[in-house]
């Protein structure tokens, strides 16, 4: 709409000569739509090229494995029936504007456009830039929100740390002998054991203690079984008592809990107390800070670290000195040795706590897409708004350049306009998207805090978009011979 009608003042007298020799106004109507259509269906061709072209990327980027339905009746019927909804909607305002142009006046000259006929491309200016304003600072705040996230600290860290699964008896049997030679060869820092990945805590059974109340019977506990030398191994932080060790052989019966485990029990002295867990007594031997382990956006859970002979993951901490790639080759040998019946199959920590966060960047990466495209359509709309103006008003422009106006002024006179309408997206937008991502962000318990510079710095980048997209208009009209101008018919 905004570039056909651009275009009008071009074509008015064509409409005038049309009107005078007969044509009536149901058939400019008619052939503006037709105009509209055709350029509807070679878009649409276009786009489908596009499409194909694109939807190995897109399908990346959303993780789809989508393709288009060439053969589907419904496809089809829905395809044309957009196209021919989109060709009649954006020529509908043009027909029916230019169509009304009165012979008379647009060949004598007389044609005056009042502001009333440009407030519709006005307003799809600022509902195009109110939407592409919101999407910008939607993706920004979903990526500072992952960004926020991922450096929260976890109580533990993933540095050079991987687990292998222990699915054969080999591997299971022959953990200790494993193990030691893994670090005599220099390979590993340290190694443990636990029937669960660091980045995945799926249990929440109850815990037995003395006082229990009747309403903490609800609560949940992970409960984990670990070798004495897990604390060790995942670099977690004691921060009360001591960590589980070899030193100690009746650890077998000894517990750890994290912080978050002591305030939902109530110990105010937890080192030495007593608690049971499917009956069995464990006994308080430190207490170690909360660690994230399954939703990187939640609170931590209750934990209880228990030393048992139920393990089924193998925790290895590669030397900080070591290359990763090197130490992984030079280990491959020597889990062959122990565990023949398997190949050696590893899953980096970093790599588990990474996926964690797929679904919001996958989020994030559309709404890039997205964005940008919107902005490349506002600034189309935009841009044939300005070029619509520039029109209007050239022998202003002419008078006032004779009269001493300098090129500076009378840019700033041709965009304070766009100005005034980017004012009023940024005035929409802002609330609107404040609303909306709070509400967003609610959703996760640990989130980022909404910022007045997200929102400061996505309305600036509007502005310079808007000035950047009409300037060419604005300077073109600016630097036109003024002799030209004035000496044009009307």
């Amino acid at each position: 709409m905004n570039l056909s009608t651009a275009r009008s003042e071009k074509r008015a007298k064509e409409v005038g000569i049309r009107k005078t020799i007969g044509s009536l106004r149901t058939q400019l109507i008619a052939q503006f739509l037709s105009e509209s259509f055709l350029l509807a269906v070679i878009a649409l061709f276009f786009a489908l090229v596009l499409a194909q072209a694109s939807l190995p990327f897109f399908n990346v980027l959303a993780a789809k494995q989508m393709s288009i339905p060439w053969t589907s009746p419904l496809f089809i019927a829905t395809m044309l029936s957009f196209t021919i909804f989109t060709g009649l909607l954006a020529g509908s305002y043009p027909a029916f504007y230019l169509s009304a142009f009165k012979p008379v006046k647009v060949l004598k000259g007389k044609l005056q456009i009042g502001r009333s006929a440009s407030l519709p491309r006005q307003m799809l200016v600022v509902l195009q830039f109110t939407v592409s304003l919101i999407l910008i600072i939607g993706t920004t705040i979903v990526f500072r929100q992952i960004l926020f996230t991922k450096d929260r600290p976890i109580g533990y860290s993933r540095e050079g740390l991987f687990t292998v699964d222990m699915n054969t008896p080999d591997i299971s049997n022959h953990y200790e002998a494993l193990r030691a030679e893994l670090i005599q060869q220099g390979l590993a820092a340290n190694v443990a054991a636990s029937d669960m990945k660091p980045t995945d805590f799926e249990d929440g059974n109850g815990l037995e203690w003395s006082g229990k109340r009747p309403d903490q019977n609800t609560i949940g506990f992970n409960n984990v079984n670990i070798t004495p030398d897990y604390g060790r191994t995942i670099g977690w932080t004691i921060t009360r008592g001591r960590d589980m060790s070899r030193d100690f052989p009746t650890d077998s019966n000894a517990a750890i809990l994290n912080e978050k485990a002591v305030r939902s029990i109530g110990f105010k002295d937890p080192v030495g107390q007593i608690v049971k867990l499917f009956g069995k007594p464990y006994t308080i031997v430190g207490v170690c800070a909360d660690m994230v382990n399954n939703n990187p956006y939640d609170t931590a859970q209750n934990a209880i670290f228990v030393g048992g002979r139920y393990t089924g993951e193998m925790i290895v901490k590669i030397k900080p000195a070591n290359d990763p790639h090197k130490t992984l080759a030079a280990m491959a040998p020597v889990f062959k040795k122990y565990n023949p019946s398997s190949p050696f199959i590893f899953k980096f920590v970093d790599e588990a706590y990474a996926a964690k966060f797929e679904a919001e960047e996958r989020i994030g990466n559309l709404a890039a897409v997205f964005t940008g495209l919107a902005i490349f359509i506002s600034c189309l709309g935009l841009f044939g708004l300005a070029a619509f103006v520039a029109e209007q008003r050239t022998k202003e422009i002419g008078v006032r350049k004779v009269l001493g106006a300098s090129i500076v002024n009378l840019w700033g006179l041709l965009s304070k306009e766009f100005l005034k309408l980017t004012g009023i997206s940024i005035l929409i937008a802002v609330p609107l998207s404040y609303y909306f991502m709070n509400k967003w962000l609610e959703g996760y318990i640990y989130h980022a805090p909404l910022s007045w510079w997200v929102f400061a710095s996505a309305g600036a980048g509007i502005i310079v978009i808007t000035m950047l997209t009409v300037s060419y208009q604005s300077l073109k009209a600016a630097l036109m011979n003024p002799v030209k101008s004035l000496r044009s018919e009307g």
